[in-house]
């Protein structure tokens, strides 16, 4: 168990660590002074546990507990010589309240306390929220942000790392994107794939011609000509192709 123990009391910090010493399930990795020294050791060092005292000049022990908020914020003891802090320990949702000197029979309490909320499995993180639908790219272009409406989009192809987005007008730019992730924003029913690295305005078709193999050409209404690949042609036969 890693524990940081956090008070501006010199012989309180000696103190308990010298009882957690006598635990041999305990490891001490990081002592802090006060509020704003402890954050960012906090941050570093991610213990399971923070051992903190309630009342500390500058940034108060649950002020501290505020900046802990996340997935990996560590469980909180408070420890503190005045009992009238109990409820404010609570508030913050503190595992265990231990008064100062702290006795070893109920430190092993709050240890054990500690150790069962390690234990517990933990509940499952809610799938991301998708991100919304895009109605118009954003494009850096000649030091100026283009707003780029999809409607006008005839064509995306990717090459390696970069996306060529080509305008009904023939306009060209390129952004910094995945294809698959800007095929779900764009919407998959406006965009048809020609292939692994080819969308298309499905809108702007103006015609699809044969090839030898199974295979087809698209024929954009801005005069674009692109290949389509053997499986997805297939898919194009099966659904644009017929009434």
């Amino acid at each position: 168990m890693r524990v940081v123990i956090v008070d501006d009391e010199r012989p309180s910090r000696g103190f308990l660590a010298s009882m957690l010493g006598q635990c041999p399930d305990v490891a001490i990795v990081g002592e802090a002074t006060n509020g704003l020294e402890a954050i960012p050791l906090i941050s570093e060092l991610r213990p399971d546990v923070v051992f903190l005292d309630l009342e500390m000049p500058g940034m108060t022990g649950p002020q501290l507990v505020g900046h802990l908020k996340g997935a990996r914020a560590p469980l909180i003891v408070f420890v503190t010589a005045h009992d009238d802090y109990a409820v404010k320990a609570f508030e913050v949702e503190a595992v265990h309240y231990l008064m100062k000197p702290v006795a070893l029979a109920r430190l092993r309490e709050a240890l054990d306390r500690v150790q069962e909320r390690l234990d517990a499995p933990s509940a499952p993180e809610p799938p991301p929220a998708p991100r919304p639908d895009l109605d118009r790219i954003p494009i850096r272009h000649r030091g100026d942000i283009v707003l780029l409406p999809i409607a006008r989009v005839a064509s995306v192809v990717a090459e390696r790392e970069l996306l060529h987005v080509t305008t009904e007008r023939l306009d060209r730019y390129t952004i910094t994107y995945r294809l698959k992730d800007l095929h779900q924003r764009i919407g998959a029913a406006r965009f048809v794939r020609l292939s692994r690295g080819c969308l298309v305005n499905r809108s702007l078709i103006a015609r699809v011609v044969p090839l030898a193999g199974g295979r087809h050409a698209v024929v954009l209404r801005n005069g674009q000509t692109l290949p389509v690949s053997r499986i997805q042609s297939r898919i194009l036969r099966s659904t644009l192709l017929r009434l």
